[in-house]
């Protein structure tokens, strides 16, 4: 073996490890009177983040294209699916698509053709996505009024609603708001409305801030690796109730649903955080506000029993009349600090590479 110099050693262990940035590890604070600043530390704009994030998006968002939709006439195009297909497929460059207040009656795809594209509202006005698609007609996952398979979408300050009926007790009626099956998508000031099945976080690193989301049975269900932060999770009907059903299938995957300073609100008592639809789900709930609405023992009884040693239900620092865990089942994880961290950073979701800030509208 020939003379290798200790600098040369040193260069290459430099340039051979990977970077670990700051805003990977930073957890979210306690306080959440802390997020917004804790925010804005970690998730810079591009101005800030040259260098730092996938090259790829960094060319894409040097110069947006900006695309108005406008029902009354006025903007570029009068439907979304109009501004959507407007788009060239291999898109390379940001596309804001600007929507003027109002009720666009369109079931929407983003296809994956057409990455880099963002849905926004204006900021304290009514801009409602609706559809009625329903699983007897569609198929359970292809009812959603908006569905994504593109990387790096963004969603601000839009109402996605599904407008099928509200299924009788005891019966099933899919009806999806939202299916997001793209990597790296960001949803900020969102609220999703249905029934069963609201929204199919399905696939993919995924970041929710100031979102609401409403629905009975499974209202929160896939196998995305999702961050929700300061959301609400709404329930209504009556009956069996649960908010999430992770499809986590095996140890090895590396996904989950991390709720983060959330509250748990709703109609009546009895509604289950979450329910192993598959056999590793992986749910926890960090600094959350539980109200009554929570059943005292958390999460539904796994059917198939073998569950009970694969699941992984966390709850960190929970409050409020439904946070109480005496009763909880058996095998709820009481995590600690160090197991709690892992899911209160960006880290979780890859975010350091791809989260950015919503643009101003």
């Amino acid at each position: 073996m020939g003379y290798i110099s200790m600098s040369l050693i040193a260069f290459l262990f430099v340039f051979a490890s990977p970077v670990v940035l700051a805003d990977d590890i930073t957890p979210i604070p306690a306080d959440k009177a802390q997020i917004e600043s804790w925010f804005k530390a970690n998730v810079q704009p591009l101005s800030a983040r040259r260098g730092t994030l996938d090259p790829v998006l960094e060319a894409a968002e040097a110069s947006p294209r900006i695309i108005t939709v406008n029902q009354a006439g006025g903007g570029d195009f009068k439907t979304i699916n109009a501004a959507i297909q407007s788009i060239p497929t291999g898109n390379t460059k940001r596309v804001i698509i600007k929507l003027a207040p109002g009720v666009y009656n369109e079931k929407v795809t983003v296809d994956v053709g057409r990455p880099f594209v963002t849905l926004m509202g204006k900021p304290g006005a009514e801009t409602n996505l609706t559809f009625h698609g329903t699983a007897a007609k569609y198929g359970t996952v292809e009812s959603a009024t908006l569905i994504v398979w593109a990387t790096n979408f963004v969603a601000a300050n839009l109402h996605i609603k599904n407008t099928a009926p509200m299924p009788k007790p005891g019966t099933q009626g899919q009806a999806l708001a939202m299916r997001i099956n793209g990597d790296k998508a960001a949803f900020y000031n969102c609220k999703f409305y249905g029934f069963q099945d609201t929204l199919c976080d399905d696939r993919g690193n995924h970041f929710f801030k100031d979102c609401y989301i409403e629905g009975t049975y499974d209202f929160i269900f896939g196998r995305g690796a999702s961050l929700y932060l300061n959301s609400q999770l709404h329930a209504v009907g009556e009956g069996l109730r649960v908010i999430a059903a992770h499809n986590r299938q095996s140890a090895n995957e590396q996904n989950g649903y991390a709720f983060v300073h959330c509250k748990v609100t709703g109609v009546g008592t009895g509604i289950y955080l979450g329910r192993s639809w598959m056999s590793h789900p992986k749910v926890i709930y960090a600094y959350t506000e539980m109200s009554s609405v929570v059943n005292p023992t958390g999460w539904q009884e796994n059917r198939q029993k073998e569950h009970d040693k694969t699941v992984f239900y966390g709850e960190y620092m929970c409050t409020g009349p439904g946070s109480h865990k005496e009763k909880r089942v058996a095998h709820t994880q009481d995590i600690d600090e160090k197991e709690a961290n892992q899911f209160l950073t960006l880290g979780y979701i890859k975010g350091s590479s791809w989260l950015l800030p919503p643009p101003a509208f």
